[in-house]
C-alpha cells in the first residue's frame, strides 16, 4: 500500500510538473473561452400594462449524425426513421413524409454535425412537439437532436402603432425603427460571458458573468384609442382612396400621445404603417395654421372680435399674386369679422389682417408665432423627427431690402404656406389652447421598470408656462367652438358633446414642379380638442390625396367625428336595463357562445327566456345557442367536445370563439367582423396543437 502511494504521488508530481504544458494545451482544446451570452430583451408596454413587445425563445432544430453514429444508436436511427418522418410531417404539414425521409437520409450519409430539420424558426410548442419523437428524445450526445436558441419579438396587437413601437431586424438582432430603436441601450440589457468545458464528451457551461436581463419600458399608447383611431381613419382613407393618412390622439393635461397611427398606400393597394409621418413630414400645414396668425394679431392688439376685414368677391390681388378663398366661384364672402374669416377658413380675410398690420415688420409677425411655440424643438423620442421650419426674415447687407423674403410672403405664411411643420408640432400648439395655455411636451414613455421597480420615470413636462394672453386664449376657444357649431368644421363635431377645431384644406407642392405640375396633391386637416368645455383630449387627422373632392371638414373632420365620439363613449358606464323601451318588440338575434352572459343581458331587457334554467352552479361558462320561438327565446345547452377534439364555434362571437380554440391550443386568426360563419379546422377532428385555425366573420 505504501509503495502503491509513493507511485501515485510521483505520478501526480511528474504530470504536474514534467508534462504541464501538454496537458495545459489539451485542456484548452476542450474549452471554449469568453463565449457570450444574450440576455433577455425588454418588454414594450402600453400606459394600462398590456404587452405590446416582448421576447419569445425561438429555435432552429439541427441534428447531429456524427453523435447518432458515435453512440451505436444508428440501427434504432433505421428502425424508428417511419416513424419520425410521419411525427414530422404531422407536425409541419406544408413538407411530406417522403421529403423528410429524403432530406434526413441525405443528412446522415454526409454524416453532417448540424443537419437542419426544418429550416425555419419555431416556438417552444413545436420544439417540444419535436422533441418528443423517437431518438430526438434522447440526449444530444447520444440521439444527436440538438437546437439553436434565439430570442424572437413578438408584438400581441400585430401591426397597431408598428413604427412608434418598433420593429427588429429579426437575423441581425437589432433594432430597426421606432422605440426599439430610441431606447435599445434600455431594452437590450447586457451580455454575459460563459466559458464552455467538454468533459465526459459533453460541454458544461462555466458562468464568469451572469448576463443583465433588459428592462421594461411603459409607453403613454392606449391600445383601445389606438385601435379605435386606426379604423376610423382607415376606414376613410379607403372610401376616398387617399395616398398618406395619420391620426394623432394627445391626453391634454399630461402631453401624453394615446395613439398614433401612419398608413400609407404601398403597391398591393393596402395600407400600412412604412414611415412616420406624424413626427416625420414637413409639409405646408395649410388652414390650421391661421389659428396662429389671429392669435398674434389679437396677442399683439393690433385687432380684437370686432374687426372687419373686406375679402371682395373671393379673389384679392395680393402683391401681384392673386388669393382665391374656396368659394370664390359663387362670389366670395364678402365683408367678414375677425372670427368669420376663421370660421370660413377665409383666405382673403386672414392674409390681409396680417398684411395690413404687419407687412412693413414681417419679422414681428413670425417673432409672434415662435412666441406660441409652433417653432418649438419637442425633442420627440423616435429617430427621424424633426422641428418645424419657420424661416425668420433677414435683411441683406445694405440694411435695406430683404435677404429671404418677397412680398408675397407674409400673406401666403398666414394661411399656412411658406412654412414646414410636422402633424405632431401642430397637435402639440391646439393641445396648448385646450389646456388654457400650458404648453406640454408630447410623452411617448412614461417609466422605465426592472423586476417590478421603478428605476426611470418620465413626469409630464411643461415646455411654456403660457402661449399668449388669458384674454387672448379665451377669444380664440370661443372662435374654435364657433368653427365646428356654425362654421366649416360641423362634420367633425358631435350631437353628445362640445369639439373645438379648425379645418385645413392645402395643396401640396411637388418639388422642382411647384404647384402646376399638372394633377393637384392636396394636405386635409383637422386639429382640435374635445369636449370643448372641460378639454381631455386633442386630435389631428391629416390625410394626404390626389385631385377632387377634397375637403379638410368633410374628409379628416370626418375621422375627428368618429375618434372623439368612441373615445367618450369608452367612459360611458350604462347598466343594461337602461337600453329598455316600452316600444320596442323586437326580439334580439342572440350569438352562440356563453348563455349566462347572454341571460343577463336578455333579463335586464325583460326578455323572456323560454325554459332555461342554467345557473353559476352548473359551471361558467354554459356554452349554448338560441332560437326565437314567438316572442321568445329558446336557449339549449350544448354538449361539449372532449378536450382533444376541434369545438364547432360557428354562430359565436369573435370573444367566446377564440376563448374555446386557444383554450385547447389551436391558433387562431380573425377574418371580418359579427359571428363566426365558417372555421377552416372543421369540428370534430382531432387537435394538433399549434395548429392555426381561421374564423371567417361575418
Amino acid at each position: 500500500m505504501l509503495l502503491l502511494g509513493l507511485l501515485i504521488v510521483s505520478k501526480a508530481l511528474y504530470t504536474a510538473t514534467v508534462k504541464r504544458d501538454y496537458w495545459v494545451k489539451v485542456a484548452d482544446r476542450l474549452k471554449r473561452d469568453s463565449v457570450d451570452v444574450k440576455p433577455v430583451r425588454g418588454n414594450i408596454l402600453s400606459c394600462d400594462g398590456r404587452l405590446m413587445a416582448s421576447s419569445l425563445p425561438e429555435y432552429k432544430l439541427f441534428m447531429d449524425f456524427k453523435a447518432l453514429h458515435d453512440s451505436k444508436t444508428d440501427s434504432l436511427w433505421y428502425e424508428k426513421l417511419d416513424s419520425i418522418c410521419e411525427g414530422l410531417h404531422d407536425i409541419f404539414p406544408e413538407r411530406t413524409k417522403a421529403a423528410f425521409r429524403d432530406s434526413l437520409e441525405k443528412g446522415h450519409k454526409k454524416m453532417s454535425r448540424n443537419w437542419p430539420i426544418w429550416g425555419k424558426r419555431v416556438s417552444y410548442d413545436t420544439y417540444y412537439e419535436v422533441k418528443s419523437l423517437p431518438i430526438f428524445r434522447l440526449r444530444s450526445y447520444s440521439g444527436g437532436f440538438h437546437t439553436e436558441e434565439f430570442n424572437s419579438r413578438q408584438r400581441p396587437f400585430g401591426s397597431l402603432a408598428l413604427r412608434t413601437v418598433g420593429d427588429m431586424f429579426g437575423a441581425k438582432d437589432t433594432a430597426r425603427c421606432g422605440l426599439e430603436l430610441s431606447f435599445d441601450s434600455v431594452l437590450r440589457g447586457k451580455p454575459g460571458i460563459v466559458q464552455r468545458k467538454k468533459v465526459m464528451n459533453k460541454y458544461l457551461s462555466i458562468i464568469e458573468r451572469a448576463p443583465i436581463d433588459g428592462a421594461d419600458i411603459v409607453t403613454t399608447i392606449d391600445v383601445g384609442i389606438q385601435d379605435l383611431a386606426e379604423r376610423a381613419l382607415l376606414d376613410e382613407l379607403k372610401e376616398i382612396n387617399a395616398n398618406v393618412g395619420v391620426a394623432l390622439v394627445m391626453e391634454v393635461a399630461t402631453g401624453d400621445v394615446k395613439a398614433i397611427v401612419n398608413m400609407t398606400k404601398v403597391g398591393d393597394g393596402q395600407y400600412r404603417e412604412t414611415q412616420n409621418h406624424a413626427v416625420s413630414d414637413l409639409l405646408e400645414p395649410g388652414s390650421v395654421f391661421k389659428t396662429a396668425s389671429i392669435m398674434v394679431a389679437l396677442d399683439d392688439g393690433v385687432v380684437d372680435t370686432t374687426y372687419k376685414i373686406e375679402t371682395f368677391g373671393g379673389i384679392y390681388d395680393m402683391h401681384g399674386a392673386k388669393m382665391r378663398d374656396h368659394n370664390w366661384h359663387r362670389g366670395g364672402y364678402g365683408t367678414l369679422t375677425l372670427p368669420k374669416t376663421l370660421e370660413y377658413s377665409s383666405n382673403i380675410g386672414v392674409s390681409r389682417i396680417i398684411d395690413e398690420h404687419y407687412g412693413k415688420y414681417p419679422e414681428k409677425f413670425v417673432e409672434g408665432i415662435y412666441r406660441l411655440g409652433l417653432a418649438d424643438d419637442l425633442r420627440i423620442p423616435l429617430v427621424g423627427s424633426s422641428p418645424a421650419r419657420i424661416r425668420k426674415p433677414k435683411m441683406d447687407k445694405t440694411g435695406k431690402h430683404w435677404a429671404n423674403w418677397s412680398k408675397t410672403a407674409l400673406a401666403w405664411m398666414s394661411i399656412g404656406y411658406e412654412t414646414q411643420v410636422p402633424p405632431i408640432s401642430t397637435l402639440t400648439f391646439y393641445n396648448a389652447i385646450a389646456n388654457n395655455g400650458k404648453m406640454m411636451r408630447p410623452r411617448f414613455v412614461k417609466q422605465v421598470i426592472k423586476d417590478g421597480e421603478v428605476i426611470m420615470e418620465y413626469p409630464p413636462e411643461v415646455m411654456r408656462q403660457q402661449i399668449c394672453k388669458p384674454k387672448t386664449l379665451k377669444e380664440i376657444q370661443t372662435i374654435l367652438e364657433h368653427v365646428v357649431s356654425q362654421g366649416l368644421g360641423k362634420k367633425a363635431g358631435s350631437r353628445s358633446f362640445k369639439v373645438a377645431g379648425k379645418t385645413g384644406t392645402a395643396q401640396m407642392s411637388k418639388g422642382a414642379g411647384g404647384y402646376k405640375s399638372g394633377r393637384v396633391d392636396y394636405l386635409l386637416s383637422f386639429a382640435g380638442y374635445f369636449p370643448a368645455d372641460a378639454p381631455r383630449y386633442s386630435c389631428i387627422v391629416c390625410i394626404q390625396k390626389t385631385g377632387t373632392p377634397a375637403s379638410g371638414g368633410g374628409m379628416s373632420g370626418k375621422v375627428f367625428h368618429h375618434i372623439s365620439e368612441g373615445i367618450m363613449a369608452q367612459d360611458l358606464k350604462l347598466r343594461a336595463s337602461d337600453a329598455r323601451d316600452s316600444l320596442s318588440i323586437l326580439i334580439p338575434d342572440v350569438k352562440s357562445g356563453n348563455m349566462l352572459a347572454a341571460d343577463y343581458v336578455l333579463n335586464s331587457l325583460g326578455i323572456n327566456t323560454a325554459n332555461w334554467n342554467g345557473s353559476y352552479a352548473n359551471g361558467n361558462p354554459l356554452w349554448g345557442k338560441a332560437t326565437k320561438s314567438g316572442n321568445k327565446l329558446q336557449m339549449t345547452k350544448m354538449q361539449e367536445s372532449a378536450p382533444d377534439i376541434v369545438p364547432n364555434v360557428e354562430g359565436m362571437g369573435a370573444r367566446d370563439a377564440v376563448y374555446l380554440m386557444e383554450g385547447r391550443g389551436i391558433r387562431v386568426k380573425l377574418e371580418g367582423r359579427g359571428k363566426v360563419v365558417s372555421q377552416s379546422i372543421p369540428a370534430g377532428r382531432k387537435i394538433k396543437i399549434g395548429e392555426l385555425c381561421i374564423l371567417k366573420l361575418h
